[in-house]
């Protein structure tokens, strides 16, 4: 049993077997810290979540070096679109950040309504009822959350001011091509020069550009289950950059809230639902990170599938190694290129990562296996749609725009079962 004994500048933990901890520095309003030794575990101090490491013998006891962490004010966010799923993850995760604190949110058929009576599971939230975008007062908003479909998101944020900081869930900022975008989404792109700025937000790829941007674009929760493995084994060149087949299965969550008559019940339960069948939209944005670490154009066979479940996506990878190239090759490239991530995990030995072991949460879990065809393996890459892949990884932006560890209001385990 655990015994917290005191907190000043350094706290200390004590378990039985006399084993100690030491934390970093503590401040009213926010805690860093450091890695003492690789086994880690989660406590709940004041109210925030801090990461502590444990030495397991009293002699090998090593300090962190103190740090601590103060904004000067509580980050007012707005979250545009907050009737949607990823606007209600994004004020469900919110609930527990420390340092943001929403002052509006937005949903033109929910004008008037609070939060609560529209998503019961937030009724022990206290937020400002929801009011139309065009009634949408921003003189008391810091940063931004667009949550809003694409093709409506452009001409909106462009409208807003300059000095807010702004994450956009949509697709209408990832193509830096606009007229790709005009390809694969139907309509010209209404705010070009705002497509010059944006940064896209993959964030453990593109941190040090997401650190100095004022709008990200977000990544769609397939392009980021997919290139968060291929993108470091591109990079080392350690595998083909042609026969790259990806297979991915999405909860269905991810087609949205709106009411849709192939997502009824009915039509999804008991089955599998194969759609956008080489003309997926999610495919150019795939492409596009893909080509940017390989700096020449890649294309690449990709089919998602609609799945009997409400969240949760794997991408099943299939690729072909580099000449000399093991599939333990790319496992250990993977598992060196993410030692340092919170939220990228590799699996241990031969399991294979499953919905279930990410739901709920900001974690992408990986493993590598040796296809029975020579020179080729099999990347399984598992997240939830609505948090690695949408609302978690956008909060995880906005966190390294405002300049605060990206963990922070993140560290949320997986729900079981």
């Amino acid at each position: 049993m655990e015994q917290r004994i005191n907190f000043t500048t350094q706290a200390f933990i004590f378990n039985q077997m006399g084993s100690i901890a030491a934390v970093g520095g503590i401040s009213n309003n926010g805690i860093f810290f450091r890695k003492i030794q690789d086994e880690t575990r989660y406590l709940r101090v004041r109210n925030l979540t801090v990461r502590s490491s444990v030495a397991s013998k009293q002699e090998s006891l090593q300090f962190s070096k103190v740090e601590s962490h103060k904004l000067e004010k509580t980050v007012r966010i707005g979250v545009l679109g907050a009737s949607g799923y990823t606007g209600s993850e994004i004020v469900r995760l919110l609930a527990n950040h420390p340092y943001f604190d929403i002052t509006l949110m937005t949903a033109d058929r929910k004008a008037g309504q609070s939060i609560g009576s529209v998503f019961p599971h937030l009724a022990t939230q206290d937020l400002p009822d929801m009011v139309a975008v065009k009634d949408a007062d921003f003189s008391d908003v810091d940063a931004v959350f667009c949550c809003l479909p694409h093709g409506t998101t452009q001409e909106i944020i462009k409208s807003l001011p300059t000095r807010l900081k702004i994450v956009d869930l949509s697709a209408d900022f990832r193509l830096r091509n606009v007229s790709e975008y005009e390809e694969w989404y139907g309509q010209p792109h209404k705010a070009t020069d705002l497509q010059k700025e944006a940064v896209y937000g993959l964030t453990e790829i593109l941190r040090t550009e997401i650190q100095s941007a004022r709008l990200v674009a977000n990544p769609g929760c397939f392009p980021t289950s997919i290139l968060l493995p291929l993108i470091p084994l591109i990079n080392a060149k350690l595998i083909e950059v042609k026969n790259i087949i990806i297979d991915s299965k999405s909860g269905v969550s991810g087609a949205g809230r709106g009411a849709k008559e192939a997502n009824l019940y009915t039509e999804i339960a008991e089955g599998i639902h194969s759609y956008g069948v080489t003309r997926h939209r999610h495919a150019p944005e795939i492409e596009q990170g893909l080509s940017d670490a390989a700096h020449s154009k890649v294309t690449m066979s990709f089919t998602p599938h609609l799945m009997p479940m409400s969240r949760g996506m794997q991408s099943t990878i299939y690729v072909e190694m580099a000449p000399g190239v093991s599939s333990e090759d790319l496992n250990q490239h993977l598992r060196s290129f993410y030692e340092n991530e919170e939220f990228v995990k590799l699996m241990k030995d031969d399991k294979p990562p499953h919905t279930r072991h990410v739901r709920g949460s900001n974690y992408c879990f990986v493993n590598v296996f040796p296809d029975r065809i020579p020179g080729r393996a099999i990347i399984i890459s598992v997240i939830d749609n609505l948090v690695k892949g949408a609302s978690g990884q956008a909060i995880q932006n906005l966190n390294l725009m405002m300049g605060i560890p990206e963990t922070t209001g993140l560290l949320y385990l997986p729900l079981f079962p």
